[in-house]
């Protein structure tokens, strides 16, 4: 079958659930901090050799369990709603871009996401950061999905320092503006907003708090005082960007302290994850991989990540096992005692592999849809291969501050907008940093590849993608801070 068929093809496939659970995981009801960072790059941490120094980041990922094989989407809203819901993006409509300040859309609400199933079974929810599913309407925000509260901004990206995203502010404390930070730059405000949380939180209830850092994501900004222990990074942007890291290994060890001051931290769950890869151009690099944010190579979608916890098993190891971020939802789930339907309002796409992070077992995963978009292309791991179909061709990526180390590979050109490649196969086990294309050599896996392909293309709803609303900017204008319009 065609390559081209792949855009066009509609049916359902969807993958099972994996509910095998040990007895005393069944028993437990951690709390759970759920940190996600925002465009980190796979080189930008300390335990993946970066110049960067994150210390608090690496202690918790060293003295637990770094995810080597883990798999995001290539942008935030996707991985957002992938986080959220389980689900591959092709089965919620969120597969193409981002939900922009004025998109009259948001994700679904048939679908009952993570927090709203953690209450459920008694606990005690918080989002602080970032959202960016969707605001359009009062039923989208947070506070009505599941949050008991929640603190910060319900768009994609906005300034560090006035909170402001093309004019307005996006900043909200519950359903309200939060129009009392300006000038405080955000991760501030964030610990602030922990710290409260924490502080006031019922130890008999368990509580799951979203930390959606605002870091790494541009506007590049960051206190001077960060920016200046990166003296010999030359790049502008990059050395600005490194203090951007350094401020969010600093949050991350503040939130390792509030939570020990607190009496939480012994049964408290961590897991730390990047919603994609880093952009060059933002200061964001995935050295040695390949690729960058918006694409679907390995830059863009394999997640810098780790899991740390008393109620992990096994300590100090790097799991090659096979994962995605859909994984996070009926994991966290069954983790947390509670139940759910696997095939409302469609499939959950996730797997259970609380046993694979936490003794070591074989993944029950054995293939990632990484994406499926008309215009970025497709992409699919299985095993130790991937294909990349009708994808930009984009090159490597050294951070500035390695290049005096070694001489850039020689390869394709940086990415251009009119060069794309038709297909593309990895051993990706073997050759990570996706170099060596077989697609002209296994022409069976890759027919094998394609097909798959084509049977989730069937089962793909149409993207919700729709125009800017004019009304939204009326709204926000009259208000003076973004917000639901219709």
């Amino acid at each position: 079958m065609e390559v081209a068929l792949i855009w066009v093809v509609f049916i359902s496939l969807f993958t099972g659930l994996n509910t095998t659970r040990s007895q005393d995981a069944i028993n437990s009801r951690p709390n759970i901090l759920l940190i996600l960072a925002d465009d980190l790059g796979w080189s930008d941490v300390g335990f993946h050799g970066s110049d960067i120094k994150t210390p608090n980041i690496d202690k918790l990922a060293t003295e637990g369990v770094i995810l080597d094989n883990y798999y995001v989407q290539p942008l935030c809203t996707p991985t957002r709603s992938a986080l959220m819901t389980g689900r591959y993006p092709i089965h919620t409509g969120l597969q193409h871009d981002v939900i922009h300040p004025d998109n009259p859309f948001g994700l679904p609400l048939e679908y009952s996401i993570l927090p709203q199933e953690l209450k459920k079974v008694g606990y005690a929810t918080h989002l602080v950061g970032k959202w960016h599913l969707g605001f359009f309407e009062l039923p989208y925000i947070p506070v009505k999905r599941g949050f008991d509260t929640s603190f910060g901004f319900w768009d994609g990206s906005e300034d560090h320092y006035s909170h402001s995203v093309e004019g307005f502010l996006d900043f909200h404390d519950g359903e309200d503006p939060a129009r009392d930070w300006n000038r405080t730059y955000a991760m501030y405000a964030y610990m602030q907003r922990v710290e409260r949380i924490v502080k006031s939180h019922d130890r008999t209830q368990p509580m799951f708090l979203y930390m959606a850092f605002q870091n790494v994501h541009s506007p590049v900004q960051a206190p001077q005082k960060y920016v200046d222990k990166y003296k010999f990074i030359k790049d502008d942007v990059r050395r600005t960007y490194a203090g951007m890291v350094d401020i969010l290994d600093e949050a991350v060890g503040n939130l390792t302290r509030i939570f020990q001051e607190h009496g939480l931290w012994n049964d408290t769950l961590v897991i730390f994850s990047t919603d994609n890869g880093g952009l060059p151009g933002s200061g964001g690099f995935n050295w040695p991989l390949r690729g960058t944010k918006h694409t679907l190579w390995e830059g863009g979608t394999r997640g810098t990540a780790f899991v740390y916890g008393n109620l992990v098993k096994q300590k100090g190891v790097r799991s090659k096992e096979l994962l995605h971020v859909t994984d996070w939802y009926p994991t966290l789930i069954k983790l947390a005692g509670g139940s759910f339907d696997p095939n409302y309002p469609k499939p959950v796409d996730g797997f259970d592999v609380w046993d694979t992070i936490s003794a070591g077992k074989t993944s029950p995963r054995i293939e990632v849809l990484i994406n499926i978009d008309t215009s970025e292309g497709a992409a699919l791991r299985a095993g130790d291969m991937k294909i990349l179909l009708n994808v930009p061709n984009v090159t490597w990526y050294k951070p500035p501050e390695l290049k005096h180390k070694g001489r850039l590979p020689s390869g394709l050109p940086a990415f251009q907008q009119n060069a794309s490649i038709e297909v593309a196969l990895y051993n990706i086990t073997a050759d990570p940093n996706e170099r060596i294309d077989l697609s002209g050599t296994r022409l069976d896996v890759v027919a094998k590849f394609k097909e798959k392909i084509v049977n989730y293309a069937r089962g793909m709803v149409r993207p919700l993608n729709k125009p800017s609303d004019p009304q939204a900017r009326k709204t926000a204008k009259k208000n003076g801070c973004w917000g639901p319009w219709l």
